[in-house]
């Protein structure tokens, strides 16, 4: 048996490397924001108000349910956050 080793896990779940690539920018936007909500130190309601969100949905971010946020909603939820996004672009390797 020949064994695969990946560059990140999400090389080794995604089908192709855009795929990869966009599972590894919503991971990072995924925990920064969970990291912010939670400095706020709000119950999950008001936290879902500021960001203008159900309380539902604030739990499956809590929860890190990636494959329930789309890189945009991500974005504007990071916006909604008061957070800033950089984003870096280089070559492949």
């Amino acid at each position: 048996m020949e064994v695969e080793t990946f560059d990140s896990v999400f090389d080794a779940l995604a089908d192709t490397p855009a795929e990869a690539a966009n599972m590894k920018a919503r991971s990072e936007l995924l925990s920064a924001l969970n990291s912010q909500i939670r400095s706020w130190n709000l119950p999950q309601e008001a936290a879902a108000a500021r960001l203008g969100i159900t309380r539902p949905r604030l739990n499956d971010l809590l929860r890190g349910k990636l494959g329930k946020f789309s890189l945009d909603a991500l974005v504007n939820l990071a916006t909604a956050a008061g957070l800033v996004l950089e984003i870096r672009v280089a070559a492949a390797a």
